[in-house]
């Protein structure tokens, strides 16, 4: 496998890295890193190491520890405007949210009166909205999750900020997965990691153009495809830039969909966040058993 470095595919990705500011291994021994969320009031990251059930804390000052065990085998969390987590718990097939006093209340479970399958990524609009995707990768076995029938097909979904039902934004995935927001959340990236017990599963990261109110307002269309391995989680710079897993590291690809460049890792990477300060210049990155970091020369972005 590649050491890890960075490999430009197009000039403009040379203005995004730092030569002096290598790839940096934080921490290592987990099963799978999932769910990265930076706490900028912690100055600390929270992840998944998902197969064992598990949230843990990394911070620079006091290194890793488990903040909570069981976590309901979550996945993807993200903070909301309060500033708790949201998660998506494959155990309960439901998001949550843990409060400010660790109690758990549950946003959504089911669609309709049937349950969801399994809530895997999840991001919070500005005004509140909550979006989250909803595969069946967390029943489908007994590593991630619990393996059960599924009663719902596959589908990305919205819980409006002012309450009442949950809306099915779209359900034109075979396994929507990752979920990002342009910095104008203007457009939705989706992952859709596809029917994974087919041979040739649909592997493509998606967009979905969205309204100022975030009504949708245009098709669904292919974005681009990352080769090799595709797109899992992702998260964007303030230029638009989305920084995508991929088998071989992260890619990184312009707004218009061209590929600039790759940082080379030595696992698949799931999942990555920006944070690491004020800045937001910190890439933290979940790759298979261990979690990474690198310094770029541009900002996560934030909402409007």
């Amino acid at each position: 496998m590649a050491e890890p470095g960075f490999l430009p595919h197009d000039p403009r990705f040379r203005k995004l890295v730092l030569d002096n500011a290598p790839v940096e291994k934080l921490a290592e021994g987990f099963r799978w890193v999932e769910g990265l969320v930076w706490m900028g009031d912690w100055n600390a990251l929270l992840f998944q190491d998902l197969p064992r059930d598990r949230t843990m804390l990394w911070s620079e000052a006091t290194g890793l520890s488990v903040w909570r065990q069981p976590s309901g085998k979550a996945n993807g969390q993200a903070r909301d405007r309060q500033g708790r987590i949201v998660l998506c718990s494959n155990l309960a097939r439901a998001v949550q949210r843990v409060e400010h006093d660790g109690s758990l209340t549950t946003l959504a479970d089911r669609f309709e009166g049937h349950r969801l399958n399994s809530p895997n990524d999840v991001v919070v609009r500005s005004d509140g909205s909550i979006w989250f995707t909803d595969p069946v990768y967390g029943i489908a076995n007994d590593y991630e999750g619990l393996r059960q029938p599924s009663e719902l097909r596959p589908a990305v979904y919205r819980l409006p900020a002012e309450g009442g039902p949950l809306v099915r934004v779209s359900d034109a995935f075979d396994g929507p997965n990752g979920l990002a927001f342009s910095p104008d959340e203007r457009l939705l990236y989706v992952a859709e990691t596809g029917d994974q017990t087919r041979l040739d599963p649909v592997q493509v990261l998606r967009v979905l153009p969205l309204s100022a109110n975030g009504a949708v307002c245009g098709p669904l269309r292919d974005f681009h495809k990352v080769d090799p391995g595709y797109t899992d989680g992702m998260a964007v710079d303030e230029d638009g830039n989305i920084w995508s897993s991929a088998a071989d590291g992260v890619h990184c690809i312009a707004p218009d969909g061209t590929l600039l460049g790759r940082i080379l890792l030595p696992a698949r990477v799931s999942n990555l966040c920006f944070g690491g300060g004020p800045q937001r210049n910190r890439l933290f990155i979940g790759a298979s058993h261990a979690l990474y970091a690198v310094f770029l020369n541009r900002r996560g972005a934030t909402w409007p």
